[in-house]
């Protein structure tokens, strides 16, 4: 009976709602190890409890399974239980208040102060390196990249699709538009703002794009950005598979909170819509407060 219950369920998430097959064949999958797990227990789809729901949510953990991938069979079992109760096949629904398993948001890679320093450092010796024209310029390209992505904390896809009029002014500030289309402003550094000024002199003089590229965008590719800050970690002597243009945005937020910024003045840098986002960083704060308290609590061991 079972079988026939999910059956019912699989055709009604292909023919109404389009699921696709490797969907289709993942909650089949799932509900077929639901519904095993309920007869062991000697009841059946239409009549199990909510304890019964808890208790396979406890067996899939002692089974190993990350909280994430329970959450998505409970993702499975709801639908299929409303499923069973709009068709009229049972008048309650046992996952309505089973609460999901709570998934920890993983912390973020995050390079050292001295690594960012390292790469830095690399990235302008090789700008500074005698070379053929092209590799010169790629050169100089990818140490104005860093100097700015570690500045301002930019998402990479704002990064690369600045417009030259973004940073003409002498200003210490870049104007950058968001998701959203939200603008935001940022400030800049002396070092970001000089290998802009740099930079910008090699342009040709109509470029709209501060990174112009032959493609059908017409700016950069954030993979090509990708690939050429990768080999410049291996240059670095900075394992590759550590390195992506977004850990130099995670860089950025947490030196600041450890340098004493304000979550909230992160959050405005960063262009989160909610502090919640941003609040990922709070490890840092956390190992912060326990380095003071260690350090300066009269009563901790020296």
């Amino acid at each position: 009976m079972s079988g026939h219950l999910i059956g019912a369920f699989l055709e009604m998430m292909s023919a109404e709602r389009g699921a696709a097959a490797n969907t289709i064949a993942a909650y089949r999958r799932d509900l077929s190890s639901y519904a095993g797990f309920v007869a062991g227990k000697k009841e059946t789809l239409e009549n199990c409890s909510r304890e019964t729901v808890n208790a396979y949510l406890d067996f899939l953990k002692q089974e190993g399974l990350s909280a994430s991938s329970s959450a998505r069979q409970l993702s499975a079992v709801r639908q299929f239980h409303k499923f069973l109760c709009a068709d009229g096949i049972r008048g309650d629904d046992p996952t309505r208040i089973v609460s999901s398993p709570k998934t920890r948001r993983p912390l973020p890679k995050v390079l050292s102060v001295a690594e960012v320093d390292r790469l830095l450092s690399f990235a302008e010796a090789e700008a500074l390196k005698p070379a053929t024209p092209a590799k010169q310029e790629a050169a100089l390209r990818l140490y104005c990249l860093l100097e700015l992505l570690y500045a301002t904390g930019l998402r990479v896809s704002e990064l690369v699709a600045l417009k030259r009029a973004a940073v003409m002014r002498e200003g210490s500030f870049i104007t950058v538009t968001g998701k959203g289309n939200k603008d935001r402003v940022v400030p800049m550094n002396d070092r970001a703002r000089d290998a802009v000024r740099v930079w910008v002199a090699k342009l040709p003089a109509k470029s709209t794009w501060l990174f112009p590229a032959k493609g059908e965008s017409g700016h950069l590719a954030r993979q090509v950005f990708a690939r050429d800050l990768k080999d410049l970690a291996g240059l670095a002597g900075i394992s590759s598979s550590r390195v992506a243009p977004h850990v130099l945005r995670h860089a950025f937020a947490s030196h600041l909170l450890a340098g004493g910024a304000d979550l909230r003045v992160v959050q405005m840098l960063l262009g989160h819509a909610d502090i919640s986002t941003t609040q990922i960083y709070t490890h840092v704060l956390d190992e912060k407060l326990k380095t003071l308290v260690e350090t300066h609590h009269p009563l901790a061991v020296r």
